[in-house]
């Protein structure tokens, strides 16, 4: 099985978005859908995952509350805000028109 790709630089504030726009996760939640959905194309490390969760944070897209988790320890959920959900649809056309463009590019080069 291939090795996890890296992420395309600003490709992982989208999956993180789109990933917790349809239910709140914490963060190792998080990586794994992430890692599930992509069928292990896709790993994000904690070294990029939290800094990416905490930016978000700072800049109004998620909200993190504190809960208990499955296992019975304290967990830090994050969930997307109003503004969240607009920057995601944001990120989405702007992902859309790129990755077109790119399979343009491959298509017809």
């Amino acid at each position: 099985m291939p090795k996890p790709s890296d992420l395309l630089q600003g490709t992982l504030d989208l999956l993180i978005l789109k990933t917790i726009a349809g239910k709140p996760l914490h963060g190792w939640g998080i990586a794994k859908r992430i890692q599930l959905l992509s069928g292990d194309a896709l790993a994000v490390g904690q070294g990029s995952l939290y800094p990416a969760l905490h930016r978000l944070e700072n800049q109004g897209w998620i909200t993190a509350t504190w809960e208990e988790s499955d296992l019975g320890r304290r967990a830090k959920v994050y969930s997307v805000t109003r503004d969240g959900r607009k920057q995601l649809e944001r990120e989405l056309k702007t992902w859309r028109r790129l990755s077109s463009a790119v399979g343009l590019l491959i298509r017809n080069a």
